[in-house]
């Protein structure tokens, strides 16, 4: 980390004010160079903001503010710089060109925040929660990364933790007095703790999906055969002509998404083909990307014809349910106007009869899918670790019932604490590092 690094911390565009982040052990240095201010600056008190100039061979490029953060009191954990100048991107990108020219270097995707990570600033988890804050589109989702900021995930996961490693502490032992025949814990605690651990692990698993929603938006695809209304069922939902309808079966031969807001909750609906079987292609592309879109849904609507019959769609229902247990499926009978049915999941999406109904239901499947959201927010790293952890607690969990040797409780007690240990970066190693601060942006 000997680098000292720099990027735009503010998105590109024209705004009022940009921000510049810059951080490393030459920081003061850099921006001395190329920052004229009346007075005489003090780099050794943090939190201070001065107003000056940028110049570049003796030319004035901007007026500014710098802050000046003073190691470990900032949030990398070195000495770093945050100026602001006017939000003009051509503007801002040539002060970083030439803070680079004076010393400094463009910093990588998450740079920043990583090297708080490494600084002993924050952990993996808390790195983590700053992209979700950033980047989450329901407010849920942005209460949650806020306390998993603030280290509620990481309390939780402590302790869990060291139970587990009390328990495998007192195990080993054992095995250093196993000529005395002395039982340092009853295993009534061990089942107990262990059971506790499983239950702990398997709740934060089953709040995964919870995440993505709340992470992501909620996600309903439309399915159904040729012909049974699904794009304009899709422009009555999105309120607006954004498929093409056409009495002619397989119109629409790729998918469509569009986002919608109910209730302060990002929906993004999706008309997919009609399911049939079909020479053409090009259909038969749009038919294959179905099964993608529905592999993200949370919500599947199967929306039946029912001037064809009511249970028209019911082998594509019961085939969805059968080879998507996890999700929600929604079978609605649609062109309601033809012919009247007595069902809450009835409509004309070519009149409107029953579309704000069906909105509701929606919605009210989208706030239950976020209704896990607390203080924890699963991101698919956490939920491989979580499952291999809950795989070893579960082998710790027969030795004890079968009562193996506690060696052998111990083994499995001991993996699944340092998969624990992954998640909140207690251990970690560089790939894992990359591919986590890859995903953040710039400056970030």
């Amino acid at each position: 980390m000997s680098r000292t690094i720099v990027a735009l911390a503010t998105p590109p565009g024209v705004s009022g004010l940009a921000v510049i982040r810059m951080s490393g052990d030459e920081s003061f240095d850099i921006i001395s160079r190329c920052f004229v201010h009346k007075n005489k600056i003090d780099y050794t008190k943090t939190g201070r903001i001065y107003y000056g100039k940028i110049v570049d061979n003796d030319s004035v490029i901007d007026s500014v503010t710098i802050s000046v953060f003073k190691s470990p009191k900032s949030y990398t954990g070195e000495d770093s710089i945050e100026l602001g100048c006017h939000g003009n991107s051509i503007l801002a990108y040539s002060i970083v060109d030439i803070l680079v020219k004076n010393g400094a270097t463009y910093a990588e995707p998450g740079e920043f925040t990583k090297r708080a990570f490494l600084n002993g600033k924050i952990d993996l988890i808390q790195a983590e929660a700053i992209a979700d804050l950033i980047h989450s589109v329901n407010v849920a989702g942005i209460t949650t990364a806020t306390k998993q900021l603030e280290g509620k995930f990481t309390d939780r996961l402590k302790i869990m933790r060291q139970k587990l490693l009390d328990i495998s502490s007192l195990l080993e032992l054992e095995l250093d007095f196993a000529d005395e025949g002395l039982d340092l814990i009853q295993k009534s605690r061990i089942e107990n703790e262990i059971n506790e651990a499983i239950d702990f692990c398997s709740g934060l698993i089953a709040g995964y999906v919870s995440a993505e929603a709340g992470r992501n938006g909620y996600y309903v695809a439309i399915a159904g055969y040729p012909n049974s209304g699904k794009s304009t069922l899709f422009n009555a939902l999105a309120d607006k002509d954004r498929a093409i309808v056409s009495d002619q079966a397989g119109t629409t031969r790729d998918y469509l998404e569009e986002t919608i807001y109910i209730d302060g909750i990002k929906i993004i609906v999706a008309d997919t083909a009609g399911i049939r079987d079909t020479d053409d292609t090009i259909e038969i592309q749009g038919i294959r990307m179905v099964e993608s879109v529905i592999k993200k849904a949370h919500l599947i609507i199967v929306l039946n014809d029912i001037t064809v019959s009511s249970g028209n769609s019911d082998n594509l229902y019961n085939t969805f349910k059968d080879k998507y247990s996890d999700k929600e499926i929604l079978l609605v009978q649609n062109k309601a106007d033809l012919i009247k049915v007595d069902n809450i999941y009835s409509i004309s999406a070519k009149y409107g009869e029953g579309i704000m109904v069906l909105r509701a239901i929606i919605a009210e499947k989208a706030v239950n899918s976020i209704s896990l959201l607390n203080d924890l927010m699963v991101n698919s790293r956490h939920l491989q670790l979580l499952l291999t952890a809950k795989e070893h607690l579960e082998n710790a969990q027969s030795a004890v019932k079968n009562d193996y040797e506690n060696e052998l409780i111990a083994i499995d007690l001991r993996k699944s604490t340092g998969i624990l240990g992954e998640i909140t970066g207690e251990s970690w190693n560089e790939e894992v590092l990359a591919n986590i601060f890859s995903r953040f942006c710039i400056g970030k």
